[in-house]
């Protein structure tokens, strides 16, 4: 007799944190499940769910790079969030079918809980998938003013493009050579890039001097989660900011996926740790 399971897919996929946390919630809670990993291919996701449809163990996935796109190209989306944020992170099995989701709204929403938004300037660099959920969830706190930047300018006109243009004015788009003004002068400051992640590409200088000048009292959210100590972390400790790490906005985003898939809360109790088994 099988068991209830679910799965991270993505490519590469061995890196993922994401068993080990969704484990520590199945065995904090009793319940019967298992959480895994599967390599999938970008353009190999329709064949990936006409396998999974048939399992009746499966309760859903994961999706990381290279699918998120993909994903939300193929389900639709229901609920209007993925095609806002332009891709889905997560996909659950309900009654009538698959159902999409996007998850990272509540994971920057669990990372930012206590951070002051509405009337400050923020600085949010990346124009991607992590930077649409990111500007998503900030526009409706209220800030002062958000400088968006990016090293494409057309892809981060083309995201400013998508609010509503009642706020779009509050958005300015800064290319990465000119990013130490706004770092500097921003209360809080996210990475919403793979710059500094492991393997990946290095941080920009400028935005690495502007951290290192930034205003008193500022906070730095780095959504890379490996290493846990990113560079734009390590500068922002140096300057005596709020750090905020990737690791707090992966549990959250985890957690309402964890109740989709197995019918139970994550014991969110049990935060520290969890925080110092992942990184150990």
């Amino acid at each position: 007799m099988g068991v209830p399971y679910a799965e991270v897919i993505g490519d590469p996929i061995g890196h993922s944190k994401s068993p080990l946390i969704h484990r520590f919630w199945l065995e904090k809670t009793g319940c019967s499940g298992d959480y895994r990993s599967t390599k999938v291919e970008g353009g190999g996701l329709p064949a990936f769910l006409e396998r999974r449809r048939a399992d009746p163990f499966w309760r859903g996935c994961s999706i990381t790079a290279p699918l998120k796109r993909e994903a939300a190209a193929l389900l639709g989306d229901p609920t209007g969030i993925c095609s806002w944020i332009g891709a889905v992170n997560c996909l659950f099995r309900g009654a009538l079918g698959l159902v999409p989701a996007n998850t990272d709204f509540a994971g920057i929403d669990s990372a930012l809980a206590g951070t002051r938004i509405q009337d400050e300037r923020i600085c949010l660099i990346g124009a991607g998938g992590a930077a649409s959920a990111a500007l998503c969830y900030l526009i409706g706190r209220g800030p002062a003013a958000i400088a968006l930047v990016a090293r494409d300018p057309d892809k981060a006109d083309s995201l400013r493009r998508r609010v509503p243009a009642s706020v779009r004015d509050l958005i300015g788009i800064v290319p990465f050579g000119e990013a130490g003004s706004p770092v500097r002068t921003a209360s809080l400051i996210i990475n919403a890039t793979p710059m500094g992640m492991a393997g990946g590409p290095f941080v920009a200088p400028p935005l690495l001097e502007g951290v290192a000048g930034a205003k008193a009292g500022a906070t730095m959210f780095d959504m890379v989660y490996a290493p846990a100590e990113t560079p734009l972390l390590r500068a922002a400790r140096d300057r005596g900011l709020s750090c905020v790490g990737g690791l707090e906005m992966l549990v959250g985003q985890a957690a309402p996926a964890f109740e989709t898939f197995f019918g139970v809360k994550a014991p969110r109790q049990h935060d520290p740790e969890l925080l110092e088994l992942l990184t150990s």
